[in-house]
């Protein structure tokens, strides 16, 4: 008869995981009474092992491939590689998670341990990564959402049980366990060595990209955003107060030095709290910015001056002081300094100076044959008056008449009277050097006295009207009812000229919320700024145009009503104003990029792109388009 043995000697415990027990063959020869011997605390440690056995053994199911046909959890859709890759805040230290199960050798019970473990460190990740799409992603109205969004501790349950049964197969399905326990060996488990191997490698991978750092999330880049017209609106949605304050908050927290990246993210997080209405998020943002020494006024790139020059705009709309502020930086937009810098800006600038360049071509091709001429401009600009005269002495015209308009109610009349006869006095000598009869007059009228006589303008001459950066200044129906803007054009349209051009950048500034105005503003004066530091030599020359860019973008985000004065429109608006007013389209001539191209310089700056588009001319910089050059008759 064999002694009665202790069921705790078929366990192994520690490393493996449940051995069944072979079952015990009742002999006719053994004693029935060797088990009744036995004593209640030993009966009842017996009953808890086999308990825990079972449960074991329940854990211990195989891992099957899941098909297309599988059943989708609530969060399957999402990338649980990438939520866990999603990285960790820069103030905590996260530490690489090591499987001790994860060789070969390992136990499958070990590994589901370890599996556990990671699951429990992921929970942060998920929150982090949900959250900060649901900052930059627009809402979907799904399950996941709502998944996703509760902050109790049963969620992060719910979460954690979904994602271990996304990584080990559990359908917690009656049936395929039951197809499952006769299969189990005396090693506990069908799943073979490579089968293990492949998946905790998997989670190795995940957890190790866990671990390392990520760089802040951040919105498109210029470069990538050929198409104005909702070029940052992706990468930019208004999120709920809610978000704004605890993203604001968590950015706040971050160390300096602050990159670029995340420089562009806590103003584009400032942003979506001021149109929000959250001011103490915003205001939050922004001092971690300053703390982080990425606001200087005097950056050594495009990317801090336009740090610095977003902050202040920001900044302006949430201080204190905010309308004594307003006036002071009116009066300096509207100066003759800013003026002069703008000037520099048209001469340096290679989108600008290349767009006013077509405008000139357009001029000079309308009114080929014709020995005098006379132009009609509403905003002066010296570089592209003596490139015109140059290309009229070419033509053989012998007589340039220019009219300059200032209306008396725009802000920005208040220096012309004082610059404007300086400016005239330098391009009629120029042209005297080139040949060229050059008389020149300024003349103050508003948009509706606007007329031929008023204007001086005379039979047997050529007509031409520049608008070159100048509509954009003038208040539309959005600012007054009298709509200056539309009836400027209908002015302009009653004198029958040969040709009238129009050059604006490619920005939306009029019309546009704060948040799409932010992000627009800040590719479209980003990419002037790099296209300056690119091109240009450094001097002061330069630091002018740059200070001018500075301005007006910061006149264009932190003012609003009759205050912003930089009302720029895409093409598209600017053609339908045009339609409206009685013009027609004039289709640039064939080779008009070439010609412009000539002038970019011998070999062109690489960022530079020229492109005639159904009839106009865009002129970009690395794939963002800055001006359109475009003529209409």
């Amino acid at each position: 008869m064999e002694p009665w043995r202790d069921p705790r000697q078929a366990y192994l415990y520690g490393l493996g995981s449940p051995m069944h027990m072979p079952p015990q063959q009742h002999r006719p020869d053994q004693p029935v009474g060797g088990v009744l011997k036995r004593s209640l605390g030993e009966i009842e440690r017996w009953q808890h092992q086999r308990q825990v056995a079972l449960q074991q053994d329940l854990y211990m199911r195989a891992v099957r491939q899941r098909t297309a046909a599988a059943h989708v959890s609530p969060i399957s859709s999402v990338d649980i590689a990438a939520v866990l890759g999603g990285g960790a805040p820069s103030h905590q230290q996260q530490q690489p998670l090591i499987f001790s199960g994860s060789g070969l050798g390992g136990s499958p019970s070990s590994a589901l341990s370890s599996l556990t473990t990671a699951s429990r460190a992921a929970i942060p990740l998920i929150q982090q990564h949900v959250h900060r799409q649901a900052q930059f992603a627009p809402p979907q109205p799904s399950v996941q959402a709502h998944a996703f969004g509760a902050t109790s501790g049963g969620s992060e349950l719910s979460i954690l049980q979904e994602l271990e049964k996304q990584l080990l197969g559990d359908d917690d399905d009656d049936e395929q366990a039951a197809e499952a326990e006769p299969a189990m060996s005396g090693t506990g488990s069908t799943l073979t060595s490579s089968e293990w191997e492949d998946t905790i490698q998997r989670l190795n991978s995940i957890t190790a990209a866990a671990a390392a750092p990520c760089p802040p999330t951040s919105f498109p880049a210029a470069a990538t955003t050929p198409n104005n017209n909702n070029n940052y609106n992706a990468g930019m949605t208004r999120s709920p107060s809610n978000s704004s304050t605890s993203t604001a908050s968590s950015s706040a927290s971050c160390s300096p030095p602050i990159s670029a990246i995340t420089s562009r993210q806590l103003l584009s997080e400032a942003a979506l709290a001021i149109a929000d209405g959250n001011l103490e998020a915003a205001a939050a943002s922004l001092a971690a910015l300053k703390r982080g020494g990425a606001v200087s006024p005097r950056g050594d790139n495009a990317e801090h001056l336009l740090a610095a020059t977003m902050a202040g705009a920001l900044s302006s709309r949430i201080a204190p002081s905010a309308p004594a502020s307003a006036q002071r930086d009116l009066a300096d937009l509207c100066g003759a300094e800013h003026r002069t810098g703008c000037q520099f800006l048209h001469d340096v600038s290679p989108c600008f100076r290349l767009a006013l360049d077509a405008a000139n071509i357009c001029i000079t091709d309308a009114v080929a044959g014709h020995r005098a001429v006379h132009l009609v401009d509403f905003d002066v600009s010296g570089p592209q008056h003596a490139a015109l005269i140059q290309r009229l002495a070419d033509r053989r015209v012998s007589s340039l008449r220019v009219t300059a308009v200032i209306d008396p109610t725009s802000p920005f009349a208040q220096c012309l009277p004082a610059t404007l006869p300086a400016v005239g006095e330098r391009l009629r000598k120029l042209a005297e050097r080139a040949g060229v009869e050059y008389r020149f007059r300024v003349v103050s009228c508003r948009a509706a006295e606007i007329e031929a006589s008023r204007l001086g303008c005379e039979p047997g001459e050529a007509l031409a009207v520049n608008l070159a950066f100048a509509l954009s200044h003038v208040p539309d129906e959005s600012v007054s009812p009298a709509n200056p803007r539309d009836e400027l054009l209908r002015r302009v349209r009653a004198l029958g000229p040969r040709v009238v051009t129009l050059v604006e950048q490619e920005l939306n500034s009029n019309t546009a919320p704060l948040a799409t105005r932010f992000t627009d503003a800040s590719a479209h004066y980003g990419a002037i700024l790099d296209s300056l530091d690119a091109t240009a030599t450094a001097g002061p020359d330069r630091a002018r145009a740059e200070e001018a860019v500075a301005k007006m973008a910061a006149n264009a985000v932190g003012r609003d009503g009759a205050d912003r004065l930089e009302r720029c429109e895409v093409f598209g608006k600017w053609r339908a104003r045009f339609g409206m007013a009685g013009f027609r389209p004039v289709a640039l001539a064939p080779g008009i990029a070439d010609q412009v191209m000539a002038r970019a310089g011998t070999p062109p700056p690489p960022g530079l792109v020229v492109k005639p588009d159904n009839g106009v001319l865009r002129l970009g910089w690395m794939g963002r388009v800055v001006a359109v050059a475009s003529a209409w008759r």
